[in-house]
């Protein structure tokens, strides 16, 4: 709501956009601050608007279940009872009851195969269905851009998408114009709407936020109110007596600049390795005076910039003076403390030894105009090449011991080629120096400067940014209370608490209907023999099922099948912490499963004696779980001890009460 900038690794920009329209709609100006779960709202923030799109999209789910089984050839009653499952499930009504994402990818999803259906079943060369498909594409962008594991069902839809194109393709009543379309709504379109929400995005958060760390230089320079304000009235070449800060470009583990202090290396390290003893050069994630560097011509003692300024071109030769201690950038053949496979930087000091001076450094602009060659303060990116050994200067991400601070490991790295982030410097702060005396200069490394450079970036090369960004930058991440494995979801082991009122028993969790989970691994169990009984029986040349019904059927597995295996199977994989919600996608897959799967069984198999008795057992069941798990779905009414001990129908769920 303040325009504050803010990365989120868990998906792109829309699904925050969507629950800050409710915010806007409401009057919510930004101010509340959420400091802890279950904290009371002031009087003039509307609660209901900051919920009520999340809850229209999860209320909007039931009816687009129940279209969604129509279209893929099943009666009203089977899509009747798949929208039942979904209205009578605790936990997808809990989560789309709070200003949550899941509630808005489960929509989109639903919305999205809903439409190709539509479209798939329309008939051929009307409008109505060329705007079903714009619509599947649409609601497909929409779903990846409010959470990445959106991607996963946008894949499967093209998955299906592709299998109708191939058998489409050898029928001459189908023109070109047809496939024409699909690629533009289903690939054109989410494409392009994908880098419409970033746009937007960008263009609302203009102001500096908790995030710009893990930016660039150049990003952080663009937004207002952060480093713009610092590195205001900043030169933008950099020239021989020139002060800087060197950034390194990699954010992992943490942002830092180059530095060093008056500390040498210990002549021993713990392993019994011998240093230089030389003075410490390390990278320091806080602003600090030590970390401003002279750039230094080799062949002139002056540590001022000239009239006019000589500014520093790709190729040259430099030297690098700590402003504060007057140590040059040196690095020699000695292993380095935590990485001996590289060598080790420091600040040279002559001790009288068999140790000559290698200070060094040719510049190596990689991101170099093409017009301009010249070293550019937050634009270009720069690795510094050790000119006797062709290391070059680089971030090894460790962190040193206490003699050090705990500060993070810079080494001298050979290489044969590569530009990683970790290799990379940029000039952040910078300022032409003007006081060769040593005194003056420590002041002058105070004093602000008054040369506008143009902090503009282009929308793309921030767009780029902030996709790496978003995928390789993990945030960090610690053992959860209510975290959980992927396995623990399949079978409800698991639980989360929402809110507990502050004197009372009341509370809210996110807990599944055990029943309707129940039916939901029933019937993917079921459908997943079937159809391998099926197959095996149409290897041996037996048809079960005509052609038309047996479509219908692989459908439904491709649809509700695939859709639990992708939406499910990628978590087992992932390396983070994971909560009961993540599954929510998944699960409504398989909620659509049952019922079609219900149908099948009673139209074409045998099995019909009692079906129909066992299923209504099974609805009553479910909705009796829904009802008795209410208390912990809408926080009313307040239950005693005794009774939510009786609710606790899983040893492993975690119920919170009070003892009066």
């Amino acid at each position: 709501m303040k325009g504050k900038f803010f990365v989120d690794d868990s998906g792109p920009p829309l699904g925050h956009m969507i629950l800050a329209l409710g915010a806007y709609l409401g009057g919510f100006d930004g101010n509340f601050v959420w400091s802890r779960i279950g904290a009371e709202f002031p009087c003039g923030v509307s609660v209901w608007t900051l919920r009520l799109l999340p809850a229209l999209g999860g209320a909007l789910c039931v009816p687009l279940v129940y279209l969604l089984t129509v279209e893929l050839g099943f009666s009203h009653l089977s899509a009747l009872g798949a929208a039942l499952l979904l209205l009578l499930e605790n936990s997808l009504i809990v989560q789309s009851r709070f200003m949550l994402l899941e509630a808005l990818l489960i929509f989109f999803m639903l919305l999205a195969f809903f439409s190709y259906l539509r479209f798939h079943n329309s008939p051929s060369r009307s409008w109505s269905r060329f705007c079903w498909l714009l619509l599947s594409g649409v609601s497909c962008s929409a779903a990846v851009g409010v959470k990445y594991m959106g991607l996963s069902s946008y894949l499967l839809l093209l998955g299906l998408a592709s299998v109708h194109s191939w058998r489409q393709m050898g029928n001459r009543a189908v023109g070109h114009v047809s496939g024409a379309q699909s690629v533009l709504c289903l690939l054109v379109v989410p494409v392009l709407l994908y880098v419409f929400w970033f746009y937007v995005h960008l263009s609302i958060l203009q102001h500096s936020g908790p995030h710009d760390q893990l930016m660039s230089s150049a990003f952080q320079a663009s937004l207002q109110g952060g480093l713009s304000r610092i590195t205001k009235g900043q030169p933008l070449e950099v020239a021989y007596g020139s002060q800087v800060t060197l950034r390194s470009s990699a954010s992992q583990p943490l942002p830092c600049w180059l530095h060093s202090h008056k500390a040498n290396y210990p002549i021993r390290y713990e392993d019994g390795r011998g240093s230089s003893h030389q003075q410490q050069v390390t990278c320091y994630p806080f602003k600090d005076v030590n970390n401003w560097w002279i750039i230094k011509d080799p062949g002139r003692q002056e540590l001022v910039v000239d009239t006019p300024p000589r500014p520093v071109r790709h190729g040259d030769v430099i030297q690098l003076v700590h402003g504060m201690t007057s140590r040059l950038l040196n690095s020699h053949d000695v292993a380095a403390p935590m990485s001996p496979q590289a060598q080790e930087v420091s600040g040279y000091i002559d001790f009288n030894v068999s140790m000559a001076a290698q200070n060094l450094w040719r510049v190596d602009i990689y991101n170099r105009e093409a017009e301009s060659e010249v070293w550019k303060t937050i634009r270009s990116e720069v690795r510094l090449v050790h000119v006797n050994t062709s290391a070059v200067l680089k971030l090894s991400g460790v962190a040193l011991p206490d003699w050090a601070f705990h500060q993070l490991e810079v080494v001298a790295e050979k290489l044969q080629k590569g530009h990683g982030s970790s290799l990379a410097w940029t000039v952040e702060e910078h300022r032409y120096g003007t006081s060769q005396e040593q005194k003056e200069r420590e002041a002058e490394l105070h004093s602000p400067t008054h040369i506008n450079v143009d902090r503009k970036i282009s929308f793309w090369s921030k767009f780029i940014e902030l996709q790496w960004k978003m995928l390789t930058v993990k945030q960090e991440e610690s053992e959860h209370k209510y975290s959980s494995s992927p396995l623990e979801w399949v079978t409800m082991e698991t639980n989360i608490a929402y809110w507990l009122h502050a004197s009372t028993n009341a509370q809210i969790h996110l807990i599944g209907n055990p029943v309707s989970w129940g039916v939901a691994n029933l019937s993917l169990l079921a459908y997943q023999l079937l159809a391998m009984v099926y197959m095996l029986r149409r290897r041996r040349g037996f048809k079960d099922l005509p052609d038309e019904v047996w479509q219908r059927f692989v459908c439904l597995g491709f649809v509700c099948v695939g859709g639990w295996m992708m939406n499910f199977l990628p978590f087992l994989l992932m390396d983070r912490t994971l909560f009961l919600y993540h599954y929510l996608p998944a699960l409504c897959y398989l909620h659509l499963l049952s019922p079609a799967l219900l149908e099948h069984v009673h139209t074409h198999l045998t099995l019909r004696r009692g079906l129909g008795l066992c299923a209504s057992a099974v609805l009553v069941s479910i909705f009796l779980s829904y009802w008795y798990l209410c208390p912990l779905t809408y926080g009313c009414p307040e239950l005693s001890a005794n009774q939510l001990l009786a609710l606790k129908w899983r040893d492993s769920w975690d119920i919170l009460y009070r003892r009066r």
